[in-house]
């Protein structure tokens, strides 16, 4: 990896307060497709509140434009530092305010994903 020719910043994209990232698991092929090599990693999205939305899709899109790499880096559950390389990124704009939603890709056996199951399962229904 070459050395970082920015900002002492510009490699990460750090989440300073806040709970820990949730990931939510993706079904979109076009995110499914950015995961090669060897080991088929996980790719899962996680939607963070923001000032600068734009600013950290930039701050992406630099680096990968020098074939470097960008990381999420967070705190998991237990409180403990953990980092994951960024695949995509968009900003947005809600009534809520910004939301940057991030993909990432993560080692299978090292996370754990909530699956909404709030739905009515089609196989309790009474006939």
């Amino acid at each position: 990896m070459a050395a970082n020719k920015g900002k002492p910043m510009d490699d990460k994209i750090t989440i300073i307060e806040g709970p820990p990232p949730v990931f939510e698991p993706v079904q979109d092929a076009w995110a499914l497709g950015l995961s090669e090599g060897p080991h088929l990693p996980l790719t899962v999205m996680t939607r963070l509140r923001t000032f600068n939305g734009p600013a950290l899709v930039e701050r992406c899109f630099r680096r990968w434009k020098e074939r470097e790499s960008i990381m999420l880096h967070y705190r998991n559950d237990l409180g403990l530092e953990e980092k994951a390389p960024i695949i995509a990124a968009r900003a947005l704009d809600t009534h809520d305010g910004q939301v940057l939603l991030l993909w990432i890709s993560l080692d299978p056996q090292n996370v754990e994903i909530e699956y909404d199951t709030d739905e009515d399962d089609p196989g309790d229904e009474e006939i």
